[in-house]
């Protein structure tokens, strides 16, 4: 078992109009370029293979890493009708129709394999609608996604299906394969060592991706009546495409949680780091913009409180400005953030007041506090025995309390770190608390 995604290649279908990446998905398991921790020796799917047990299951995975490929693979060697249905195009009538042709199928003592491609498309009336098929076991179920399928398969599918996780092609696999497509008999390209890096890179992971560049790579060399391919000429043929995410995609997430954990650890480096691949992968700047605001808030907050005021500038500066200039104003305020003191004793004060009160009853304002606008409210005692704290020494009523009555004890919600300004403010709160407990006393 080799350990690249497409080692060996089939031979080219006989259709040629169809995409080269199609007349090159390869016809046997040992074809299989990649996914090692899947398909190698003593591996799960390997095994499953090998032991002809076929089993429903899921793929997870990103684009171009042969989820199509495997399920077809699996068709041909359990020698299964393959059903193909995709979660974009179909509905519950096609999946009606899918069962009936599954029907005929076990009439005739042969298995059905029904893959549904972009599973995480199909909401939970069309999940339900084929899960009795699969828990009877007139249908193999094989669903491919690129989301996780911990949130977008319904837990009684996802019950009865294997999750097997694929990964993206590192550079040698890419590399392997790009070896295969341009051999004799498939791609006429003959490229330099720079301009095979560069279609590796522009890949970004995705063997389909890889094959299409090449192909498209191959009609401009030809158009131009160039003989060799360098990175200069692919640079200015290729557009690149754009990172793999997708905005409310699970990589898309998972960048983002990198940037916003980069800031919290401290790390300018990395921040700009996973900032660079948002952009470069087409993330709206005014989105990270919004999140960059909200780190100021959650992960510096009042151990220096200029970090939210310069957020808020970076993020005036780029609606003024726009790319790219704009997006060196939030660069820099990634900097600062990453390298301020970090404080996340607001956030959580927040926190625990508000679900305080989501939990508590509903408990009067204490007479003191409450305005007495009438002369009624007056006679009512409204605000009679309120202490002006500008009146009191130091500007502060020693002792006074502003909680309901009935919370003889107070709740404290906000901690301050001793980290930046707060550590000031902490030493305040304390030396007030201070003066309560001798005016009480």
């Amino acid at each position: 078992m080799s350990d690249d995604l497409f080692n060996s290649l089939a031979t080219p279908a006989a259709n040629a109009e169809a995409p080269l990446a199609e007349t090159m998905r390869p016809q046997s398991l040992d074809q299989v370029i990649g996914q090692a921790h899947l398909l190698g020796p003593g591996m799960p799917l390997k095994l499953a293979f090998d032991a002809r047990r076929l089993h429903s299951m899921i793929l997870w995975g990103p684009p171009g890493v042969g989820k199509t490929t495997l399920a077809r693979l699996a068709a041909r060697h359990f020698d299964a009708d393959f059903i193909q249905i995709s979660a974009v195009l179909a509905g519950v009538k096609e999946i009606r129709e899918a069962v009936e042709r599954a029907r005929m199928n076990q009439a005739h003592g042969r298995q059905t394999i029904l893959f549904v491609d972009e599973v995480h498309r199909f909401n939970k009336a069309q999940q339900d609608a084929f899960l009795p098929h699969v828990e009877s076991g007139l249908v193999t179920f094989i669903g491919a996604t690129t989301e996780n399928p911990s949130f977008e398969v319904v837990g009684a599918l996802l019950s009865r299906a294997q999750v097997y996780v694929l990964s993206a092609l590192d550079e040698n696999e890419l590399a392997a394969l790009l070896a295969r497509v341009v051999e004799p008999g498939h791609l006429s390209l003959n490229l330099s060592g720079d301009a095979e890096k560069l279609l590796v890179a522009y890949a970004d992971g995705d063997g389909r991706r890889l094959i299409n560049l090449a192909e498209q790579l191959a009609v401009a060399a030809r158009i131009a009546g160039v003989e060799q391919v360098d990175a200069v000429f692919a640079a200015q043929a290729l557009s690149p495409s754009l990172r793999r995410f997708d905005k409310g995609g699970e990589a898309f997430y998972d960048q983002i949680s990198a940037l916003h954990k980069s800031v919290r650890g401290s790390d300018p480096d990395a921040s700009l780091y996973w900032f660079a691949r948002m952009l470069d992968g087409g993330a709206d700047p005014r989105y990270l913009a919004r999140r960059i605001v909200r780190m100021a808030w959650e992960d510096i907050g009042l151990a220096d409180p200029r970090a939210a005021r310069l957020a808020l500038d970076a993020a005036e500066t780029y609606e003024r400005l726009g790319s790219p200039e704009g997006e060196l104003a939030l660069a820099q305020a990634l900097i600062y953030l990453a390298c301020a003191p970090k404080s996340n004793a607001g956030y959580l004060a927040w926190g625990a007041a508000h679900g305080f009160v989501k939990e508590d009853g509903s408990r009067a304002v204490p007479v003191h506090l409450r305005n007495a606008p009438t002369k009624l409210m007056k006679a009512l005692g409204y605000g009679r025995a309120y202490r002006y704290a500008h009146d009191e020494p130091e500007a502060y009523a020693a002792g006074e309390h502003y909680f309901p009555d009935e919370l003889a004890a107070p709740p404290r919600f906000y901690a301050p770190t001793p980290r930046g300004l707060e550590g000031k403010m902490g030493e305040r709160l304390a030396y007030l608390r201070e003066l309560d407990r001798k005016a009480r006393k």
